[in-house]
């Protein structure tokens, strides 16, 4: 599937351009429009979901975006050690 294959390509392909290799991915989903059932069926987590804030609410003003829900998929096993730096 093209989701497997981002999965499969994307670290080797930000190491190659930005010169590190992230270590998890990270997704939304609209909850209103979407169940996320490929995030599901390729195991990614589901971590909660977001505020509905927005990206661009700088100042905490809940514009009224979407709701979201998060998913992530680690991509190293010790993932949790490295993006707090142990």
């Amino acid at each position: 599937s093209v989701l497997a294959l981002a999965v499969k390509t994307v670290a080797q392909d930000w190491q190659r351009i930005y010169g590190y290799r992230p270590v998890l991915l990270e997704t939304l989903v609209d909850a209103k429009r979407f169940k996320g059932t490929c995030y599901k069926a390729a195991n990614w987590i589901h971590m909660g979901m977001t505020t509905g804030r927005g990206r661009m609410d700088h100042a905490n003003q809940n514009q009224g975006a979407a709701v979201k829900d998060i998913y992530v998929y680690p991509l190293s096993a010790r993932f949790r050690q490295e993006l707090v730096g142990v």
